[in-house]
Protein backbone atom coordinates (compact mmCIF):
# COMPACT_ATOMS: atom_id res chain seq x y z
CA UNK A 1 0.00 0.00 0.00
CA UNK A 2 1.41 3.39 -1.04
CA UNK A 3 0.33 6.78 0.33
CA UNK A 4 1.52 9.63 -1.87
CA UNK A 5 2.38 12.88 -0.10
CA UNK A 6 3.01 15.20 -3.08
CA UNK A 7 1.57 15.68 -6.58
CA UNK A 8 3.13 14.35 -9.75
CA UNK A 9 4.28 10.84 -8.83
CA UNK A 10 4.75 8.82 -12.01
CA UNK A 11 4.58 5.04 -11.94
CA UNK A 12 4.19 2.42 -14.65
CA UNK A 13 2.02 -0.46 -13.45
CA UNK A 14 1.66 -3.43 -15.79
CA UNK A 15 2.75 -1.36 -18.80
CA UNK A 16 0.27 1.44 -18.06
CA UNK A 17 1.47 4.90 -17.00
CA UNK A 18 -0.19 6.51 -13.99
CA UNK A 19 0.23 9.87 -12.27
CA UNK A 20 -0.67 9.89 -8.57
CA UNK A 21 -1.15 13.06 -6.55
CA UNK A 22 -0.95 14.07 -2.91
CA UNK A 23 -3.10 12.09 -0.47
CA UNK A 24 -3.99 9.33 -2.87
CA UNK A 25 -3.48 5.75 -1.72
CA UNK A 26 -3.10 2.70 -3.94
CA UNK A 27 -3.14 -1.00 -3.14
CA UNK A 28 -0.90 -3.38 -5.07
CA UNK A 29 -0.26 -7.11 -5.00
CA UNK A 30 2.77 -9.28 -5.67
CA UNK A 31 1.35 -9.90 -9.15
CA UNK A 32 1.71 -6.29 -10.31
CA UNK A 33 4.83 -5.35 -12.22
CA UNK A 34 5.83 -1.86 -11.11
CA UNK A 35 8.35 0.52 -12.64
CA UNK A 36 8.92 3.81 -10.85
CA UNK A 37 9.59 6.86 -12.99
CA UNK A 38 9.32 9.43 -10.21
CA UNK A 39 8.13 9.31 -6.61
CA UNK A 40 8.50 12.70 -5.00
CA UNK A 41 7.29 11.79 -1.53
CA UNK A 42 5.37 8.75 -0.34
CA UNK A 43 4.87 6.36 2.53
CA UNK A 44 4.91 2.67 1.65
CA UNK A 45 3.89 -0.23 3.81
CA UNK A 46 4.61 -3.75 2.59
CA UNK A 47 3.92 -7.11 4.17
CA UNK A 48 4.03 -10.73 3.10
CA UNK A 49 1.38 -13.40 3.23
CA UNK A 50 2.78 -15.13 6.29
CA UNK A 51 2.61 -11.86 8.25
CA UNK A 52 -0.98 -11.02 7.38
CA UNK A 53 -3.44 -12.87 5.17
CA UNK A 54 -6.90 -14.12 6.01
CA UNK A 55 -7.36 -15.77 2.64
CA UNK A 56 -9.04 -18.74 4.29
CA UNK A 57 -11.72 -16.52 5.79
CA UNK A 58 -14.33 -14.45 3.98
CA UNK A 59 -13.17 -11.01 5.10
CA UNK A 60 -13.42 -7.67 3.37
CA UNK A 61 -9.99 -6.72 4.67
CA UNK A 62 -8.18 -9.90 3.74
CA UNK A 63 -6.66 -11.09 0.51
CA UNK A 64 -10.17 -11.51 -0.90
CA UNK A 65 -11.04 -8.03 0.24
CA UNK A 66 -12.29 -5.09 -1.73
CA UNK A 67 -8.82 -3.55 -1.97
CA UNK A 68 -7.42 -6.84 -3.23
CA UNK A 69 -10.06 -8.21 -5.60
CA UNK A 70 -7.30 -9.53 -7.78
CA UNK A 71 -4.76 -7.75 -9.86
CA UNK A 72 -6.93 -6.49 -12.70
CA UNK A 73 -7.32 -2.94 -11.44
CA UNK A 74 -5.43 -0.50 -9.25
CA UNK A 75 -7.71 0.69 -6.42
CA UNK A 76 -7.23 4.40 -5.77
CA UNK A 77 -8.40 6.06 -2.54
CA UNK A 78 -8.52 9.83 -2.06
CA UNK A 79 -8.04 11.18 1.47
CA UNK A 80 -9.73 14.23 2.98
CA UNK A 81 -8.35 16.23 5.93
CA UNK A 82 -10.13 14.12 8.53
CA UNK A 83 -8.69 10.86 7.26
CA UNK A 84 -5.26 12.36 6.69
CA UNK A 85 -5.13 13.11 10.43
CA UNK A 86 -6.34 9.61 11.34
CA UNK A 87 -3.84 7.83 9.10
CA UNK A 88 -0.99 10.10 10.15
CA UNK A 89 -1.62 9.11 13.76
CA UNK A 90 -1.87 5.44 12.83
CA UNK A 91 1.44 5.51 10.98
CA UNK A 92 3.10 7.26 13.93
CA UNK A 93 1.94 4.39 16.12
CA UNK A 94 3.27 1.91 13.59
CA UNK A 95 6.68 3.57 13.58
CA UNK A 96 6.81 3.46 17.37
CA UNK A 97 5.80 -0.19 17.49
CA UNK A 98 8.45 -1.05 14.86
CA UNK A 99 11.05 -0.15 17.48
CA UNK A 100 9.59 -2.53 20.03
CA UNK A 101 11.36 -5.83 20.57
CA UNK A 102 9.09 -7.71 22.97
CA UNK A 103 7.00 -10.81 22.27
CA UNK A 104 3.85 -8.74 21.71
CA UNK A 105 5.21 -6.79 18.75
CA UNK A 106 3.94 -9.14 16.05
CA UNK A 107 0.38 -9.13 17.32
CA UNK A 108 0.40 -5.34 17.75
CA UNK A 109 1.66 -4.75 14.21
CA UNK A 110 -0.93 -7.13 12.78
CA UNK A 111 -3.68 -5.32 14.65
CA UNK A 112 -2.49 -1.94 13.35
CA UNK A 113 -2.24 -3.22 9.80
CA UNK A 114 -5.76 -4.60 10.01
CA UNK A 115 -7.00 -1.24 11.29
CA UNK A 116 -5.29 0.48 8.36
CA UNK A 117 -6.95 -1.91 5.89
CA UNK A 118 -10.35 -1.44 7.52
CA UNK A 119 -10.08 2.36 7.30
CA UNK A 120 -8.99 2.25 3.66
CA UNK A 121 -11.68 -0.30 2.80
CA UNK A 122 -14.38 1.94 4.28
CA UNK A 123 -13.08 4.90 2.30
CA UNK A 124 -12.91 2.94 -0.93
CA UNK A 125 -16.46 1.67 -0.46
CA UNK A 126 -17.70 5.19 0.23
CA UNK A 127 -15.98 6.57 -2.86
CA UNK A 128 -17.08 3.87 -5.30
CA UNK A 129 -20.30 2.26 -6.44
CA UNK A 130 -19.54 -0.84 -4.39
CA UNK A 131 -20.98 0.98 -1.37
CA UNK A 132 -24.40 0.87 -3.01
CA UNK A 133 -24.58 -2.91 -3.13
CA UNK A 134 -25.95 -5.16 -0.44
CA UNK A 135 -23.30 -6.93 1.63
CA UNK A 136 -24.28 -10.35 0.27
CA UNK A 137 -23.90 -9.13 -3.30
CA UNK A 138 -20.48 -7.66 -2.52
CA UNK A 139 -19.42 -10.98 -1.02
CA UNK A 140 -20.39 -12.88 -4.18
CA UNK A 141 -18.53 -10.43 -6.41
CA UNK A 142 -15.42 -10.58 -4.22
CA UNK A 143 -15.50 -14.37 -4.24
CA UNK A 144 -15.96 -14.44 -8.02
CA UNK A 145 -13.02 -12.10 -8.54
CA UNK A 146 -10.86 -14.12 -6.19
CA UNK A 147 -11.73 -17.35 -7.98
CA UNK A 148 -10.80 -15.74 -11.31
CA UNK A 149 -7.46 -14.76 -9.82
CA UNK A 150 -6.87 -18.39 -8.88
CA UNK A 151 -8.10 -20.08 -12.06
CA UNK A 152 -7.97 -17.63 -15.00
CA UNK A 153 -5.30 -19.71 -16.73
CA UNK A 154 -7.52 -22.77 -16.88
CA UNK A 155 -11.12 -21.55 -16.64
CA UNK A 156 -12.25 -19.04 -19.27
CA UNK A 157 -16.06 -19.05 -19.00
CA UNK A 158 -18.55 -17.53 -16.57
CA UNK A 159 -20.35 -20.88 -16.40
CA UNK A 160 -17.31 -22.54 -14.81
CA UNK A 161 -17.11 -19.92 -12.05
CA UNK A 162 -20.87 -19.90 -11.57
CA UNK A 163 -20.68 -23.64 -10.84
CA UNK A 164 -17.97 -23.05 -8.21
CA UNK A 165 -20.18 -20.42 -6.57
CA UNK A 166 -23.41 -22.44 -6.91
CA UNK A 167 -24.95 -19.53 -8.79
CA UNK A 168 -26.33 -19.15 -12.29
CA UNK A 169 -24.41 -17.16 -14.92
CA UNK A 170 -27.43 -14.84 -15.16
CA UNK A 171 -27.26 -14.08 -11.42
CA UNK A 172 -23.61 -13.15 -11.73
CA UNK A 173 -24.31 -11.02 -14.79
CA UNK A 174 -27.02 -9.08 -12.94
CA UNK A 175 -24.75 -8.49 -9.93
CA UNK A 176 -21.93 -7.18 -12.09
CA UNK A 177 -24.36 -4.94 -13.95
CA UNK A 178 -25.23 -3.29 -10.63
CA UNK A 179 -21.57 -3.06 -9.64
CA UNK A 180 -20.14 -1.07 -12.50
CA UNK A 181 -18.72 -1.02 -15.98
CA UNK A 182 -17.72 -4.63 -16.63
CA UNK A 183 -19.39 -8.02 -17.06
CA UNK A 184 -18.29 -11.32 -15.49
CA UNK A 185 -16.94 -12.48 -18.85
CA UNK A 186 -15.08 -9.20 -19.39
CA UNK A 187 -13.52 -9.59 -15.95
CA UNK A 188 -12.11 -12.96 -16.96
CA UNK A 189 -10.90 -11.59 -20.29
CA UNK A 190 -9.33 -8.55 -18.64
CA UNK A 191 -7.41 -10.77 -16.23
CA UNK A 192 -6.16 -13.00 -19.05
CA UNK A 193 -5.15 -9.93 -21.07
CA UNK A 194 -3.35 -8.41 -18.10
CA UNK A 195 -1.28 -11.55 -17.68
CA UNK A 196 -0.66 -11.80 -21.41
CA UNK A 197 0.64 -8.23 -21.53
CA UNK A 198 2.85 -8.85 -18.50
CA UNK A 199 4.36 -11.95 -20.08
CA UNK A 200 4.84 -10.24 -23.45
CA UNK A 201 6.41 -7.16 -21.88
CA UNK A 202 8.51 -8.59 -19.08
CA UNK A 203 9.54 -12.10 -20.22
CA UNK A 204 11.29 -13.71 -23.16
CA UNK A 205 8.73 -16.48 -23.49
CA UNK A 206 7.54 -17.19 -27.01
CA UNK A 207 3.99 -16.25 -27.99
CA UNK A 208 3.18 -19.94 -28.28
CA UNK A 209 4.47 -20.57 -24.75
CA UNK A 210 2.45 -17.65 -23.38
CA UNK A 211 -0.72 -18.84 -25.11
CA UNK A 212 -0.26 -22.34 -23.71
CA UNK A 213 0.41 -20.99 -20.21
CA UNK A 214 -2.84 -19.01 -20.38
CA UNK A 215 -4.89 -22.05 -21.33
CA UNK A 216 -5.26 -21.66 -25.09
CA UNK A 217 -5.19 -24.80 -27.22
CA UNK A 218 -2.89 -23.32 -29.86
CA UNK A 219 -1.10 -20.09 -30.74
CA UNK A 220 -3.73 -19.14 -33.32
CA UNK A 221 -6.50 -19.20 -30.71
CA UNK A 222 -4.42 -17.05 -28.39
CA UNK A 223 -3.54 -14.60 -31.18
CA UNK A 224 -7.19 -14.24 -32.20
CA UNK A 225 -8.23 -13.59 -28.60
CA UNK A 226 -5.44 -11.07 -28.00
CA UNK A 227 -6.02 -9.23 -31.28
CA UNK A 228 -9.75 -8.94 -30.62
CA UNK A 229 -9.15 -7.48 -27.16
CA UNK A 230 -6.17 -5.23 -27.91
CA UNK A 231 -6.55 -4.39 -31.59
CA UNK A 232 -3.05 -5.63 -32.45
CA UNK A 233 -1.43 -9.06 -32.54
CA UNK A 234 0.68 -10.30 -29.63
CA UNK A 235 3.83 -9.91 -31.71
CA UNK A 236 3.02 -6.33 -32.67
CA UNK A 237 2.25 -5.53 -29.04
CA UNK A 238 5.62 -6.94 -27.99
CA UNK A 239 7.44 -5.05 -30.75
CA UNK A 240 5.95 -1.67 -29.94
CA UNK A 241 8.47 0.75 -28.49
CA UNK A 242 5.94 3.07 -26.90
CA UNK A 243 3.96 1.63 -24.00
CA UNK A 244 0.26 2.49 -23.66
CA UNK A 245 -0.52 5.36 -21.32
CA UNK A 246 -3.38 6.24 -19.09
Amino acid sequence: MVWFKEDGNKINIDAVDYVFNANEIISLTEFHTVKVEAILDATLIRWNRSFYCVVDHDSEVGCKGILYYGASTVPIIKLDEKHIDILTTLFKMLYIEMESRDNLQLEMLQMMLKRLLILCTRLYKDQHVVSKLRTQSIDIIREYNYLVEQHFKTKHTVKEYAQLLFKSPKTLSNLFKKYGDTTPQQFIQNRIMLEAKRLLTYTDKTISEIGFELGFSDVQAFSRFFSKQEGVSPQKFRDREVLPTK
